[in-house]
């Protein structure tokens, strides 16, 4: 009669905590495919790095967590990179990766108790609202249009999970002020419009 609440998955408590990987299909109208494979930051949801190619291959997988290592501070700790069970994740180039020490992977639905979701939101969220509104025509073309996405989604758009700030802003903690700037600015946006209402009369009232 009442089925369960949504249940809010995994959450790190800084950036560079926890990594989420995958890798997602894109269909071109020649019905040929498209992969794109991206690393999200949990405590910010900003993308560390992706890249797009028309084969699924390990290596791809390799080289964005290899550029997404480059802005960590080895003294910080190692990520937890969450996984899901796709070849992609697990083979060997991966594993050689994961054995330096870098990263320490965990497998979702194994390790952990929820699932790979934040990574596929945002693969859900680039598809629908963005790639499926313009010509897939080809490889480059995929290509622009997610590295424009990428640009909107971690530096110009505000996410509601952070109060008006971009995943740029929580990631690189520069936003802090935003959430109050914005809760002062809607308190007086508020009280002019209450004060502009009530000054506003009509014959009907007079």
């Amino acid at each position: 009669m009442h089925p369960d609440k949504p249940t809010i998955g995994i959450r790190a408590a800084q950036p560079n905590e926890i990594w989420h990987v995958d890798a997602t299909v894109i269909r071109l109208i020649d019905g040929s495919k498209v992969y794109l494979h991206a690393v999200i930051d949990n405590f910010s949801r900003r993308i560390l790095s992706w890249k797009v190619s028309d084969r699924l291959q390990p290596a791809n997988t390799v080289a964005i967590l290899l550029e997404a290592a480059k802005h960590v501070d080895p003294s910080e700790g190692s990520p937890s990179l969450l996984v899901d069970g796709g070849s992609e994740n697990f083979n060997s180039e991966v594993d050689e990766f994961i054995k330096n020490g870098t990263l320490q992977r965990l497998l979702a639905m194994t390790d952990v108790m929820f699932s790979n979701s934040m990574i596929e939101s945002w693969f859900r969220a680039i598809k629908h609202q963005w790639l499926f509104m313009n010509t897939l025509d080809s490889v480059s073309r995929v290509e622009k249009l997610v590295e424009f996405y990428v640009a909107e989604h971690n530096g110009r758009i505000p996410h509601s999970a952070f109060q008006g700030q971009t995943p740029e802003e929580v990631y690189f903690g520069t936003g802090g002020r935003i959430p109050d700037d914005l809760e002062a600015a809607r308190v007086t946006s508020r009280q002019i419009r209450l004060e502009k209402n009530r000054a506003v009369s009509c014959s009907a009232c007079a």
